[in-house]
């Protein structure tokens, strides 16, 4: 029998992959695009939006790397063309891990285990778009209604908004450390470490009046947590 991981890495599997993640190459060109034409007719200038545009790129670094060490692991397991694709759409290696895992221990295959077959690859595959396309759906749905949701939550009010959306982030964050902090373990320490160098940096960039240490604040706190946690 031709082995699954033959297929899996295939020339197929990379063709139908590629066509997805083009899309989400043209999409982010697209409203790339958009978002520039939009600041020029709000008066915002070249200056600052190139400066957004390089603040952000900077700051992605970070999480980019994290997304690809863990693209590694995923790699192994369903191969480097689905690990592409789907990291490229949702970015969470624990999602994408889990729903693979569940897919395959519905045909009686434990991931990373034992071996794959064809069936256990076709479930893995499946669970991990179907696990996701709700949020496609939704956001499809409802993301041209969002302007009055938003609107009937803060009451008109631009700085209840922004206090909201910004309760949701720590919120959302919160809940994600929360597991790792309780663990008591490495992932604990590399939580702790993350926003202490974090914290150190942001001061000393506001004291130190340093621009550049804002924007890559974040890549050098996880970079500088996953090292530290790793010779510990």
């Amino acid at each position: 029998m031709r082995d699954i991981m033959e297929i899996a890495n295939g020339i197929p599997m990379w063709l139908a992959c590629g066509i997805a993640v083009a899309l989400v190459i043209i999409q982010a060109l697209v409203f790339a695009k958009n978002a520039y034409q939009a600041g020029t007719k709000i008066g915002l200038t070249k200056k600052q939006m190139n400066g957004a545009m390089k603040s952000s790129a900077i700051t992605s670094i970070g999480p980019s790397i994290v997304i690809l060490s863990g693209m590694l692991s995923l790699l192994i397991s369903v191969g480097g063309p689905m690990a592409w694709m789907r990291l490229s759409f949702i970015g969470s290696v624990m999602f994408e891990s889990m729903a693979a895992g569940f897919g395959t221990q519905a045909v009686g295959v434990q991931l990373g285990a034992d071996q794959m077959t064809e069936l256990a690859f076709c479930m893995a595959v499946w669970t991990m778009i179907l696990g996701s396309i709700g949020w496609i759906i939704f956001g499809t749905f409802s993301a041209n209604r969002m302007d009055k949701v938003q609107h009937k939550l803060s009451g008109g009010n631009p700085a209840l908004l922004t206090a909201i959306s910004g309760a949701a982030i720590v919120g959302a964050f919160s809940a994600l450390s929360g597991q790792h902090l309780s663990a008591m373990n490495k992932n604990s320490l590399s939580c702790i470490l993350g926003a202490v160098i974090m914290g150190v940096l942001l001061w000393i960039a506001d004291r130190k009046k340093v621009k550049w240490l804002n924007e890559w604040a974040l890549t050098f706190a996880i970079l500088g947590a996953m090292i530290i946690t790793a010779v510990v």
